[in-house]
């Protein structure tokens, strides 16, 4: 039997189909617009059945034994009643803001990012807590607070891609067809990113830009583009305001002035400006590799506003402005005390540019912990993340987590952060729920995540484990539904569409309105001005810069650049690999049989001058701490730089990367410092 289903392995949400016989997964495979002989692979949905079936899934609730030795197998209704015990306690004893919710990506943001928004709103606390400062989020705010909404690039259509900090083959294979097919169709095809990536390679034009300073070579394009008169005169004359502020903020970054500190020359960013510019129809794929770096709203504003002066907003082939899905907002938010400030409170702008991604800075969680500032957290419940090894300094955070006092963690498997916790739920996976995530609500089409087999074991959907919960805490009425199907329904009603609907007519999704371009000509960008907003009123207002980087560069945004006496290599952290998702995938035995090893890539150039041989284990050093992992020479990297691989501190302990990140210098708007970018040194180990 085939199951037409959404992967959530990873956040790319790719529709599928799931191969199954007798209620149990044998195999899937993407869909795509691509012959099935030239699609991408993704390793880990090869993987499926072995992750599913893994005998290392949590299949029963654990509870941590008295004596503090280990877990003690229970039952759901002990488990929970535990649980919803331990909120009731730190109610009554610390207010329900002592109670926290903390997010990873997982689970995905669409309907499982509501269901815990819900349940803690009618509880009282407002801290239900994404990782958005370091992910996504923050590009989308900045995206929003310059046209009303985040853009999705048509770049299957477009006759100029930039990809900017992305590496769509280790991320989202159906993005990368489509850039591929776009470039052997005669698409020119410009990457910008500080490692020789396969794309990169493959690209028309490859600036290997200094980690961290994207902000810088973005106002450098916009300054070319607008003293050359390159820029959609009649675009901006009519749909922006704030050109003029734009035009000053940029004229202090001219090419010839940043190129040095950009790593480039003056001329690749003329190139690639006026490429830009006057290639039509343009796309921009912006990524992760702006995130987690301290200047990212900004650096996110810039790439933006280039996007609305060449005219390629909503254009067919360029970045297309979204047509969301009308659902019912069931997050509650309206029942939280207005005069009981989130431990995000000093991220306003962040918490409140959008009316379901709330608190987003995760950070707060441990700096609540453990400075008990705003308040102090009692407790947090962990949902579908890995925090002690996700998270930027993680011997700070496993001090936190080990001092809260009640730890609740909800995964597939026992984690560095599950293993800290007083109780453990099991998950079930993507193939073993039905839900409505964020993809299928945000654009059309909808596309619905099926449930292909049962639960494994007695693990739980998230979904139910949240409703039951809720029941628990006395909030049956707010968690009537029995099954995810009647939850979907009700947030699917404004837009009249049903999950017998989605099932019955939607193999491929289903459409509730069809595409349009140009739709800023009928209906004004969402932002205060209705225009695209180069100015921000709205910052300006509240201290902030109202164009991106109006008061110049600023401060090196690298961590411990002003120790670069005694950290001189710049270490990059390492890019995702398909076979794993953040920290996870790593106990499954077929996805570590080639290239498992945790690497430094290092250049030969270094290699040689510091006497390290390929295969040798050396320790990586910051102030913050030190891991060793193993030498690969590489070219695709600068001298003077290396890169680090990222998320196998699960694996082995000692491979921990955000051992050596910083957390202590954040945005001022997003919370995000930076973590991908960082002054280290390499030492050989005595022997």
């Amino acid at each position: 039997m085939i199951v037409d289903t959404v992967c959530r392995l990873c956040s790319s949400c790719c529709p599928i189909e799931a191969e199954v016989e007798d209620s149990r997964l044998i195999g899937a495979r993407r869909k795509s617009f691509l012959d099935a002989d030239k699609r991408l692979s993704c390793a880990k949905l090869d993987a499926a059945p072995e992750i599913v079936y893994s005998p290392r899934r949590l299949t029963m609730p654990l509870i941590k034994k008295e004596d503090g030795s280990g877990f003690r197998e229970a039952g759901w209704d002990e488990a929970l009643d535990l649980v919803a015990a331990k909120f009731h306690q730190y109610r009554q004893e610390s207010g329900p803001q002592s109670v926290a919710w903390l997010r990873g990506m997982a689970a995905d943001w669409g309907a499982p990012w509501d269901y815990p928004n819900r349940l803690m709103s009618a509880f009282g606390s407002p801290n239900t807590i994404g990782n958005g400062s370091v992910c996504f989020v923050s590009r989308d705010f900045a995206h929003s607070y310059t046209y009303g909404s985040m853009v999705f690039p048509e770049a299957k259509n477009a006759k100029c891609i930039i990809v900017w900090g992305k590496n769509d083959g280790n991320t989202a294979l159906g993005a990368a067809e489509g850039i591929l097919w776009a470039k052997e169709h005669g698409a020119t095809l410009i990457v910008i990113d500080p490692i020789e990536t396969k794309l990169a390679r493959q690209a028309n034009i490859w600036l290997q830009i200094k980690p961290g300073h994207d902000g810088l070579l973005a106002m450098a394009m916009i300054n070319e583009i607008i003293t050359e008169n390159l820029y959609d005169a009649e675009f901006v004359e009519q749909y922006t305001v704030g050109f003029d502020e734009l035009k000053k903020a940029a004229a202090q970054f001219s090419a010839d002035e940043v190129a040095e500190n950009l790593w480039l020359s003056a001329a690749q960013i003329r190139q690639v400006a006026r490429l830009y510019a006057t290639t039509k129809p343009a796309a921009i794929i912006d990524g992760n590799g702006l995130d987690m770096h301290i200047e990212v709203f900004d650096t996110t504003r810039a790439v933006a506003m280039l996007r609305a002066l060449t005219g390629n907003i909503d254009k067919p082939g360029g970045d297309l402005l979204p047509q969301p899905i009308p659902v019912r907002n069931i997050q509650l938010r309206e029942r939280l005390d207005a005069d009981l400030l989130p431990i995000t409170h000093n991220y306003p702008l962040f918490n409140t540019f959008s009316e379901t991604w709330g608190n987003q800075v995760q950070g707060c969680v441990v700096d609540a912990i453990l400075q008990e500032s705003p308040y102090p957290l009692k407790m947090v419940v962990v949902q579908s993340g890995n925090p002690l090894i996700t998270m930027a300094d993680s011997t700070r955070t496993r001090e936190a987590f080990a001092k809260v006092d009640t730890l609740v963690v909800i995964d597939m498997f026992m984690t560095e952060t599950a293993k800290c916790a007083d109780v453990i739920l099991p998950a079930a996976s993507c193939f073993e729920e039905t839900q409505l995530n964020r993809a299928a609500i945000r654009n059309n089409p909808i596309v619905l995540q099926n449930a292909a087999i049962p639960p494994v074991g007695s693990s739980w959907p998230d979904w139910k484990i949240v409703f039951e919960l809720g029941k628990r805490l006395g909030y049956s009425a707010e968690f009537p539904w029995q099954t995810a199907e009647e939850a979907i329904n009700y947030q699917l009603e404004p837009a009249g569409v049903t999950v017998e609907k989605l099932r019955k007519e939607g193999k491929n999704g289903v459409r509730i309105e069809e595409l349009r371009y140009e739709k800023f000509r009928i209906n004004p960008f969402r932002t205060p001005s209705g225009k695209v907003e180069f100015f921000s009123a709205r910052l300006a207002a509240a201290g902030l810069s109202g164009v991106p980087f109006e008061n110049g560069w600023g401060d090196n945004p690298i961590s411990f650049a002003d120790q670069s006496d005694k950290y001189p290599v710049l270490g990059i952290s390492g890019s995702r690999d398909i076979r794993f998702t953040n920290s996870q995938f790593r106990t499954i035995p077929s996805l570590l049989r080639k290239g498992a090893d945790c690497m430094i890539d290092i250049h030969p150039d270094d290699a040689s001058r510091l006497k390290f041989a390929e295969g040798e284990v050396i320790r990586i050093e910051t102030p913050k701490g030190s891991v060793a992992m193993t030498v690969r020479f590489a070219t695709m990297i600068r001298p003077g730089t290396a890169r680090l691989a990222w998320g196998w501190g699960e694996y082995s302990p000692q491979a921990n990367l955000n051992t050596l990140t910083s957390d202590d210098r954040r945005s001022r708007i997003t919370g995000t410092s930076t973590s991908r970018s960082f002054m280290c040194r390499l030492c050989k180990i005595p022997t």
